[in-house]
Formats: C-alpha cells, sequence, structure tokens
C-alpha cells in the first residue's frame, strides 16, 4: 500500500502510483527541472511508451538529456519549451496520454494560456496532474501571496475545459488533483 507518512513531501514513487499509467502511453513531465519523476515515469510506460522531459531552462534540458542517457533511459525526450505560450509546447496535438505539473502552477503567470497548450496535447480524455504547494512551508515552496489552493487550481482548471477526476495524498503541503481533458 502507497502511504504519504506525516511530514513527508513528495515521494515521487509514491505519487507517480496515482497517475495510473500503463505501458505505452505518452506522458509529458511539464518543468521536468532536474527529472524528479523521470525514472519513475519511464519505467511505467515502457520501453513502447515516450516521456517528454519539458523545462523552459535550456540548460535544465541539456541536463535532462545526459540524465538520461547516464540511466539508460532511451524512452525519455527532452524539450525546450514554453508552457506559457501559444505552441510553446513542441509536442503533436492530441498526443499525449497524460501530463504531469510538479511545484510548476503557482509559478506561471499566465495559467489560462499554459492550460490551453496541455489542452492541446492531451488526447480526448487525456489527464492532467496538478501537485502544487498547499501552503508556504519554511521557506520553501511560493511565498504565501502566491499559493495556488487546490480549489483554485479546480477552478481554473475547470474554467478551460477540464473537469476533476480525483483528488490524491502527496504529502503535507502538496495536494494532488487529476483533471481530464472534456
Amino acid at each position: 500500500m502507497n502511504l504519504i507518512l506525516p511530514g513527508q513531501f513528495v515521494v515521487p514513487e509514491i505519487v507517480a502510483s496515482h497517475f495510473h499509467l500503463k505501458p505505452g502511453e505518452r506522458v509529458a513531465d511539464l518543468g521536468a527541472g532536474s527529472g524528479f519523476f523521470l525514472k519513475i515515469l519511464s519505467n511505467a510506460v515502457g520501453p513502447e511508451g515516450k516521456v517528454y522531459a519539458c523545462d523552459i531552462q535550456k540548460v535544465l534540458v541539456e541536463k535532462l538529456g545526459d540524465f538520461s542517457r547516464l540511466n539508460g533511459l532511451s524512452n525519455i525526450y527532452p524539450l525546450w519549451c514554453d508552457l506559457e505560450e501559444v505552441g510553446g509546447l513542441k509536442i503533436a496535438a492530441g498526443s499525449l496520454d497524460a501530463a504531469i505539473l510538479v511545484n510548476t502552477f503557482f509559478q506561471l503567470q499566465l495559467k489560462e494560456v499554459a492550460l490551453a497548450e496541455i489542452r492541446r496535447v492531451l488526447r480526448p480524455g487525456g489527464v492532467l496532474h496538478i501537485i502544487d504547494w498547499s501552503e508556504s512551508f519554511g521557506g520553501l515552496g511560493p511565498q504565501p501571496k502566491d499559493v495556488i489552493t487546490k480549489e483554485q487550481a479546480v477552478a481554473i482548471c475547470e474554467g478551460q475545459q477540464f473537469i476533476l477526476e480525483r483528488e490524491y495524498p502527496t504529502g503535507d503541503h502538496h495536494y494532488g488533483i487529476a483533471v481530464r481533458k472534456v
């Protein structure tokens, strides 16, 4: 059983079990950063699947490529992308089964543009997973004024033609939601 223990932060092996990914699926880690979820995502979709590791920082995209090669993750495709720009995701329309945003939603200045771009690349019925800070904690994460609550995130997603599918535990200082493309 996958449990989040009190005081625990996001643990990729536990949180990713809520993504319900299947072998052969295509998923994008949007704001992949240092690749915290890449091994888990790669294993979940298997050799027939694809994982797009997207980030706006070109130096991180290069490091994600190095990380993938060093770890033998041949199904990882690092991409430089600007989520807040129409056409900024260099992924074909309707080609993804799932996308994840981990500790990224609060940072987006143009949330509606980003969600429209994510919606563009998800197939009909595709799922977006948002894991984000539920509070500002001890100098980690967003400033209190920048926290986007779970309720706010759901409302913003619903305004962009996603529907809340479910919520799931992600740790004491985060929330996890799965929203489906309508």
